[in-house]
């Protein structure tokens, strides 16, 4: 099955989260609070939340087949 834009941009996303988590457990370091005013500022809010989100749409790719059947 070919990926959609919204497959990619999904993926992009669960990526960046996986950074971002990557860098709190090795580093104690939240770059997206740092960039953004802390972490309950509404813009650090908000990319947590489309992060959660392309999370979320993500599971459905597990469930998709590779290949497309006829």
């Amino acid at each position: 099955m070919a990926k959609t834009g919204l497959d990619k941009l999904a993926l992009v996303l669960v990526i960046i989260g996986a950074l971002v988590w990557l860098s709190v457990g090795l580093f104690r370091f939240d770059i997206v609070a740092q960039l953004f005013g802390g972490s309950t500022s509404i813009v650090s809010r908000i990319i947590y939340s489309l992060v959660g989100i392309a999370g979320i749409y993500s599971i459905s790719m597990l469930f998709t087949s590779r290949h497309a059947h006829d």
